[in-house]
C-alpha cells in the first residue's frame, strides 16, 4: 500500500514514484532489457490501473508485459500463487520486487541459481542496518541456514535484496490465500536448499520518504545501471 511513502508520493502506486523523469518500475524494466529479460508478468494490486495505463502491453519500451491483477491483497508469495497460469510451463523464472533497485547481472544469477539446484535463490547485499530488514545468515557453500526478523537495532549483516529465481516447483509450497515468501514459504524451503549470491553493486529501495530523496540523488547512477550491457 505504500503508507509509509503516501507524505511524499500520496497519489500514485508505489512502483510509480517519479525517480528523476522516469517511474520507479521503469528503470526496473530497463535494466532487465538490458540484458536479454523482455517477458513480464506485473503482478498489481493497490491501484495498479495506473501501471497499467503507464505502461500497457510493453511495446513501447520494446517489451512484452501481461499484468496478474489482486482483487485482495494476497501477500508477496500468493501474488506468485495467482501468477502462476502464466509461469507454469517454465522450469524456473525470476522474481523482482517493485520498489527497490539491485545492481546486479542478472543473467549471472540465473545460473548461480541452476548450477546450486535448489528450489530457490535470493541476491543478498551486505549493509551497516540489517536490523531494519532482517538478516539472511548464509554458510560457507553460499546456503541460507536461516532467517532473522526485523530488529529495529541497527547492526551490520546481510539483507534479502527483493531479487529471486525460482524453480516450478515453488507452487507446491504456497498454499492459497494471503501468503508471504519470507515468513511462509521460505523458511519451510530451507531444508530443500535455499542459496544466496552476495552482491556488491548499488542497492536502493524507495519504501521511505527518506530512501525516496536518496534515490533521486542518486538518479544517474541508476540510469546509467539500468543501461549497461551485460558482457
Amino acid at each position: 500500500m505504500g503508507t509509509r511513502l503516501r507524505e511524499v508520493v500520496p497519489s500514485l502506486p508505489k512502483p510509480l514514484a517519479r525517480v528523476g523523469n522516469r517511474p520507479f518500475l521503469e528503470l526496473l524494466i530497463r535494466q532487465l532489457l538490458s540484458q536479454g529479460i523482455d517477458h513480464f508478468i506485473m503482478c498489481t494490486g493497490h491501484l495498479g490501473d495506473q501501471i497499467e495505463r503507464e505502461f500497457g502491453d510493453g511495446r513501447g519500451l520494446g517489451a512484452t508485459i501481461e499484468y496478474s491483477v489482486e482483487s485482495e491483497p494476497l501477500g508477496t508469495a500468493g501474488a506468485i500463487k495467482l501468477a502462476q497460469r502464466y509461469l507454469q510451463t517454465l522450469p524456473d523464472f525470476l522474481v523482482m520486487n517493485g520498489d527497490s533497485f539491485l545492481e546486479i547481472d542478472l543473467p549471472q544469477l540465473i545460473q548461480f541459481h541452476r548450477s546450486h539446484g535448489g528450489p530457490a535463490t535470493m541476491a543478498v547485499v551486505p549493509v551497516e542496518n540489517a536490523g531494519r530488514y532482517g538478516t539472511v545468515f548464509v554458510d560457507a557453500t553460499n546456503r541460507v541456514s536461516k532467517f532473522v526478523e526485523k530488529t529495529g537495532y541497527d547492526s551490520p549483516g546481510l539483507i534479502n535484496a527483493g531479487v529471486y529465481v525460482f524453480n516450478r516447483d515453488l507452487f507446491q509450497h504456497i498454499s492459497d490465500g494471503q501468503v508471504s515468501l519470507e515468513k511462509d514459504v521460505f523458511p519451510q524451503l530451507l531444508d530443500m536448499g535455499v542459496y544466496a549470491m552476495q552482491q556488491q553493486g548499488l542497492f536502493i529501495d524507495i519504501g521511505t520518504p527518506t530512501d525516496y530523496i536518496r534515490a533521486q540523488q542518486l538518479f544517474d547512477r541508476l540510469r546509467e545501471a539500468t543501461n549497461q550491457e551485460q558482457s
